[in-house]
């Protein structure tokens, strides 16, 4: 295994983040003979996509000859596991919890992402979880959510969770899929440029079968004092209610997620350039090289946009490798521009609809940490004069709670420009997603 306990600070590339991306760069970078700082908040490599227990094989897990296969690349890397990088100074000095600060001459940003939420009714319910914190139980700590779940939003990341847990032995209800894959016929070269991950999802659905259903979405959980069922409802194109179709569905656990939102405080605290994604994502801008905006800051994975574990990885290698300053070679190339393809078609094919915001009501909660109501976030707008949702954030404060707008900024940014007459832009996002500090740490390690 590579040294976790390393007493240098100085290095020639720091990767931070250990998922696909950053195993991918730091074995990239270390292969061409720099010296190389692995920095992660997890006890072990692989992020949340090979999260797994001590002595693990690997059994339940997609993709995992891969993981093992950078695992063993990375022993000449210095792995600072268990410490979260909370803020990075121009220089470039990155400051994480629990030890002294790490110097870099270049850094790889591969901070991942987390599971994007929609409020709806009952969704703060106990038994509500995010698709990905259900599949995080069950690959790091074998333990199932509930006994009867349902698995429910939009995008492939559905199947592959459900496909877990029933391997697992636990009971799935339903798989509610708000689109629909048939979007994939209208991107024939980029389906033809992937058909392993079309085969990886054919595999997924013949394990979910018949509990499968597409245009169909939760549209609110219920329960007193803890979850025991959900309403769901079949949908159109625009994600609109049909009418008449609404039905109950008894479970304990709910496992729901629309897409995800790339973790971007680093590159932000940097001053790294953002973008607009085609699957509404704010993400960090990077060019041929993964190099962002910034010189010596280069980027991958899903910061970059949300691509899945193989693409996560083919950007690692590229971006790797340029910041150990060796050219990355035009085969990963080749191989990243059909990723990214495949990556595009899939956020048309399972595209957010504005529809669900008309189920939002007055009562809805959409901060969770503060509690902050819908009729709060409208009034901001209408009877106060918000003009964005950063302004909406100071006077009705969502956002400003333990989360920091992780889990309700993407929503709130939505209902403020909805409000507004208007579509989301770039600038929404970003003033919800600056963040001086990136991780929670304490009040002793700002002193020193």
């Amino acid at each position: 295994m590579p040294n976790s306990s390393a007493e240098r600070n100085e290095y020639d590339v720091a990767v931070i983040g250990a998922g696909p991306a950053g195993l991918a760069a730091a074995a990239a970078a270390a292969d061409t003979g720099v010296s190389v700082a692995l920095v992660d908040s997890g006890p072990r490599p692989g992020g949340q996509y090979w999260r797994h227990r001590t002595g693990d094989d690997g059994t339940h897990h997609h993709d995992w000859a891969e993981f093992t296969r950078l695992r063993a690349r990375i022993r000449e890397v210095d792995h600072l596991a268990e410490h979260a990088v909370w803020h990075i100074e121009p220089g470039f000095t990155v400051h994480a919890t629990g030890r002294d600060p790490v110097r870099a001459r270049r850094l790889v940003l591969a901070p991942g992402a987390h599971d994007r939420q929609l409020p709806f009714p009952g969704w703060t319910l106990p038994g509500v979880y995010t698709a990905g914190g259900v599949q995080a139980l069950l690959k790091g700590h074998g333990v199932l959510a509930g006994k009867r779940i349902v698995v429910a939003g939009t995008g492939p990341f559905l199947l592959a969770v459900a496909a877990g847990l029933l391997d697992a032995g636990a009971g799935v209800a339903g798989v509610f899929e708000a689109g629909t894959p048939a979007g994939f016929a209208r991107h024939p070269l980029a389906v033809a440029g992937a058909l392993g991950k079309l085969g990886e999802g054919a595999g997924y659905l013949r394990v979910v079968g018949r509990r499968y259903r597409t245009r169909t979405m939760v549209i609110a959980a219920h329960g007193t004092g803890e979850l025991s069922g959900v309403t769901v409802a079949k949908v159109d194109a625009n994600w609109q209610v049909v009418p008449g179709t609404e039905r109950d569905v008894a479970c304990d656990a709910l496992a729901v997620g629309y897409g995800f939102t790339p973790q971007l405080e680093l590159p932000l605290q940097l001053g790294c350039a953002t973008r607009l994604d085609a699957d509404g994502s704010l993400v960090a801008t990077a060019d041929d090289r993964q190099m962002s905006t910034v010189e010596g800051v280069f980027l991958a994975g899903e910061v970059c946009g949300v691509g899945g574990s193989a693409l996560a990885v083919t950007e690692g290698l590229i971006a790797g490798r340029h910041a150990a300053g060796v050219s990355a070679g035009s085969r990963l190339l080749r191989r990243r521009r059909a990723q990214r393809r495949f990556a595009g078609a899939l956020h048309q094919a399972f595209p957010l609809r504005r529809g669900w915001l008309d189920r939002v009501g007055a009562d809805t909660v959409v901060c969770r940490c503060e509690e902050v109501r819908h009729r709060a976030v409208t009034a901001a707008v209408d009877d106060l004069g918000a003009t964005d949702p950063r302004t909406v954030k100071l006077l009705a404060r969502p956002g400003m709670g333990l989360c920091q707008g992780r889990v309700c900024g993407f929503a709130t940014a939505c209902v403020v420009a909805d409000r507004l007459g208007r579509t989301l832009i770039e600038a929404d996002l970003r003033g919800l997603a600056a963040r001086p500090v990136a991780q929670p740490v304490t009040l002793g390690e700002l002193a020193g």
